[in-house]
């Protein structure tokens, strides 16, 4: 009953005597009172022109006494009731609703109330506030002068307990996270894509089972997520010795540490296979790291002695003999082009440095602007050439393309020009002298000098189609005439200019009578 209840303030300190009389005193209405009483109304009926909207305030009243319910219950008064100043517990719909009306200040009978609680003569020098806690200064961001905090700053100060429901997933949710899955079960759920936890698996013998369920599955995404798995949660040790007998998972896992780039990983998992060459290439691989010109040919120099195969010692030593000529050469070139004083670097500024390029990258460099230096220098194309053992094919290709280039074609004349034992001189080519010329029509070369190379094509064929796509007119009608074939001679007698001496000398021919045409 309400006649038990004792009224406490903030303090936690019980009113006296005379609060308790007058509650009682209350308690004891009269009948008519009663009556009145249950047959009474607080409220106006709803109406559009409500401007306060009563309604909305009185649900929002109530969402938040229910919310309230648990921030204000503390541990220590679980056995106590706090009441208001007309006595109704604090927390209830009916003091939710009084609160609403007393606030908002739409009823005569609320003011009465007031003026009641007002009315105990021995506590009106006490600050009397409507309520002891005030659902506006919670939800409202209203504070008054002795009330309590917002809630915002209530649940600041408690950074420890959430005061906010926790939305709770669907039913169905919870078994993608169940722990009971078996092996093979897991397995296939990670092969449909499903969120599977795999921390339930903690004994040596489960996490293998697991890995021999996603081999057998024969999946390459299961395979690697399991691995990762064992990665992280077995020792090093552990994890090689149980991976050098399943050949499947093991490849898996080095194309996986391959792709990460863990080299230290890496190479501790081929030390322990005593896979030495493949331990000798990962180390060499860690080369592409390193930016400094000096540091990776110290790096490539500590390389040349890991157990390679014979074929890759040579390229590792070629590699490391490059990078040392380059540095050689990038510092002279540097110096040369700042001074000023070579022609060739005057016309042709260089457009990139030569560090870190390719050996034929760096053969047609030397070609360009070094074509003319004596072997010993090692800046000369043939010192590279010998030192490196290019083939005679890549070196006249890139040394054509370089001077093709330059338009320095008297060096191009002489890279084919070569002298038998009798001292005579003859043209040869090794890559063809079809290739020759496509080199040079790609460069700009004149005609006279397409027209020279495409004469010393073998392939009849293959000559006239040349010359006639690069209109190496005079070569065509030599070609018609050698093979006494009138009839095309005259359909070629249509194709060059009216007028010129390419038809005179075609007009020649058909009236010479020396030639026995063969149709």
């Amino acid at each position: 009953t309400t006649t038990g209840l004792i009224l406490f303030f903030q303090s936690g300190r019980p009113l006296g005597a005379g609060v308790r009389l007058g509650l009682g005193l209350r308690m004891n209405r009269t009948k008519g009172d009663e009556e009145e009483y249950w047959n009474s109304s607080k409220f106006k009926a709803f109406t559009f022109d409500d401007e306060d909207d009563e309604l909305s305030q009185l649900k929002e009243s109530k969402r938040a006494v229910n919310s309230l319910r648990d921030f204000v219950d503390d541990d220590d008064d679980d056995d106590l009731e706090r009441v208001s100043w007309s006595g109704e517990a604090v927390g209830s719909i009916s003091w939710s609703i009084r609160e609403t009306a007393g606030n908002s200040g739409s009823t005569h009978e609320g003011r009465e109330q007031l003026k009641s609680r007002n009315s105990f003569s021995s506590y009106a020098q006490l600050p009397k506030p409507t309520s002891t806690y005030s659902l506006s200064s919670f939800f409202r961001g209203r504070t008054r002068p002795g009330s309590f905090q917002s809630l915002s700053d209530a649940l600041s100060d408690t950074p420890a307990k959430s005061y906010a429901p926790e939305l709770g997933r669907p039913k169905g949710e919870y078994r993608d996270y169940s722990n009971d899955w078996s092996p093979s079960d897991t397995v296939r759920r990670l092969r449909k894509g499903k969120v599977c936890s795999l921390e339930r698996f903690r004994s040596l013998q489960d996490k293998l089972q697991l890995l021999e369920e996603a081999v057998s599955m024969h999946d390459g995404n299961v395979i690697t997520a399991v691995l990762i798995f064992l990665k992280r949660t077995l020792s090093k040790d552990i994890l090689f010795r149980e991976l050098e007998v399943r050949q499947v998972a093991l490849r898996h896992l080095i194309h996986f540490l391959k792709e990460i780039g863990d080299q230290k990983l890496l190479l501790d998992l081929f030390r322990f296979l005593d896979r030495t060459e493949e331990l000798a290439l990962s180390h060499y691989r860690e080369h592409l790291n390193i930016q400094d010109p000096d540091k990776r040919k110290e790096f490539l120099k500590t390389c040349v002695g890991l157990p390679f195969s014979a074929e890759d010692s040579a390229h590792i030593q070629d590699h490391y003999t490059l990078l040392e000529r380059q540095i050689i050469i990038e510092a002279n070139d540097r110096h040369l082009e700042s001074a000023g004083q070579t022609e060739i670097f005057r016309k042709h500024p260089r457009k990139a440095s030569i560090l870190n390029m390719p050996l034929v990258t760096t053969l047609f460099y030397s070609c360009f602007y070094h074509y003319t230096e004596a072997e010993g220098t090692f800046s000369s194309p043939v010192n590279l050439k010998k030192t490196f053992k290019i083939p005679d094919k890549q070196y006249v290709l890139t040394a054509l393309a370089a001077r093709a280039k330059l338009r320095a074609w008297n060096d191009v004349d002489a890279l084919f020009t070569t002298k038998n034992w009798l001292g005579y001189t003859k043209k040869r080519a090794p890559i063809g002298f079809h290739r020759v010329v496509e080199i040079l029509h790609k460069n700009n070369a004149p005609v006279q000098i397409l027209q020279e190379y495409v004469n010393l094509v073998e392939d009849v064929d293959t000559k006239l189609n040349l010359a006639t796509k690069f209109k190496c007119h005079d070569v065509v009608i030599d070609t018609y005439r050698d093979l006494k074939d009138r009839q095309q001679l005259l359909a070629y007698r249509s194709k060059v200019d009216k007028g010129s001496a390419e038809e005179e000398k075609i007009d020649a021919l058909l009236s010479s009578s020396q030639i026995r045409w063969k149709n």
